[in-house]
């Protein structure tokens, strides 16, 4: 089995190692011969990854026919919003066997599609042909070999294990699941509410508010997870709450970082002019708020957040536009008898999540922020 790496950022080129780690043999491709060169003979990304050594194994080039040529697996790792343009340059090239496996985490400005959905439009492929990748993924820590862990989802649960089979090595695990509306769902909405941390940060404001950000920015997520048919367990896990928390706690966040420059009072304009790589929940929540429009789901954090990046919110009135709301409940539910998973009916609006641990299921329930 063979697999090519179309895009060598940070997340590309470190994906490409974990790879190579796992025993599939790695092209990457990369826009400039300069990269390409760097990786193949100098076995080193230093414009994404400095200082890191790469495998031998793990090769580059700068034409896509190259590394596409026979492979088996796809892994698509450009950025969101020009995802359709390439796909439609490479789309011949592609080979049609292949299974398409999505490294992104946006949602698509205009059309409001999911990656996978892109996927499929363009290169004309059903759903169980198109795989993702989400989890706490920060590409340098994983570049390093420190411990991490991600969600390998496909419809089809063979595929799914043969992706989870392909990168799977000693410090890199991932778990399989069929959700990939939830998987991709929770890695977009997640940037978006980073956004709002890093602002929250450069405000001044402490811990209780980052904490108040990420379990609301949780409930968010959840609710037009499960308006859009995703499983509401994925919320719980490493592509839902396991990503929310890395990408809104870490200082090598790219959209905490951009969160940050807004805070600081630049424009979006400016924060992009001193960010080096893309922060995908800029682009993101304006889409994303058309999809909790379209449902009918309120997402306070991500329509705040939305106002600032567009300029029509100034960022020191957003945490005020957000604790104006009027006060709703919080309710959590008791724990259920041991192995019995039924759940009550739940409150209107509210996204029901089911753990099951150690035989106990407890109930939980998000009430709306409104």
């Amino acid at each position: 089995m063979k697999a090519a790496v179309l895009g060598a950022g940070s997340w590309g080129t470190t994906f490409a190692q974990v790879l190579s780690d796992a025993g599939t043999p790695v092209k990457l491709w990369a826009r400039s011969t300069e990269v390409a060169d760097a990786v193949t003979y100098g076995h080193e990304n230093p414009k994404y990854l400095p200082g890191i050594k790469l495998p031998t194994a793990v090769t580059a080039t700068s034409d896509v026919a190259e590394a596409l040529h026979e492979a088996d697996l796809v892994m698509l790792a450009v950025t969101a919003q020009t995802l359709r343009p390439c796909l439609v340059a490479w789309a011949p090239l592609i080979p049609r066997q292949a299974l398409k496996v999505s490294l992104m985490k946006g949602i698509e400005f205009g059309t409001c599609k999911r990656m996978s959905e892109v996927i499929e439009e363009i290169l004309d492929v059903p759903p169980d042909r198109v795989a993702v990748v989400s989890g706490p993924n920060l590409a340098p820590e994983i570049a390093e070999r420190q411990i991490a862990a991600s969600v390998v989802a496909c419809t089809d649960e063979g595929s799914a294990l043969l992706l989870q089979r392909a990168c799977h090595t000693s410090y890199f695990r991932p778990y399989w699941n069929t959700d990939v509306i939830g998987c991709e769902l929770g890695g977009a909405v997640k940037n978006i509410i980073a956004l709002a941390i890093g602002i929250a940060v450069a405000l001044g404001l402490g811990d209780n508010t980052k904490a108040t950000l990420i379990t609301r920015g949780l409930a968010e997520m959840a609710r037009l997870g499960e308006a859009m048919g995703a499983d509401p367990r994925t919320f719980a896990g490493l592509a839902g709450m396991g990503d929310l928390v890395a990408t809104c706690s870490s200082p090598l966040s790219r959209n905490r970082r951009f969160g940050q420059y807004l805070g600081q009072g630049m424009s979006t304009a400016q924060a992009r002019e001193v960010t080096s790589q893309t922060a995908e929940g800029v682009a993101s929540c304006t889409p994303v708020l058309e999809l909790a429009r379209k449902h009918g789901v309120e997402m306070p954090i991500t329509e705040v957040v939305a106002a600032v990046v567009s300029g029509s919110l100034p960022v020191g009135d957003a945490a005020a536009v957000l604790a104006s709301r009027s006060a709703k409940p919080e309710w959590y539910g008791g724990v259920l008898p041991a192995g019995d998973c039924a759940a009550a009916p739940p409150r209107r609006g509210a996204v029901p999540l089911r753990l099951c641990v150690g035989g106990t299921a407890t109930f939980m329930e998000f009430c709306s922020w409104r």
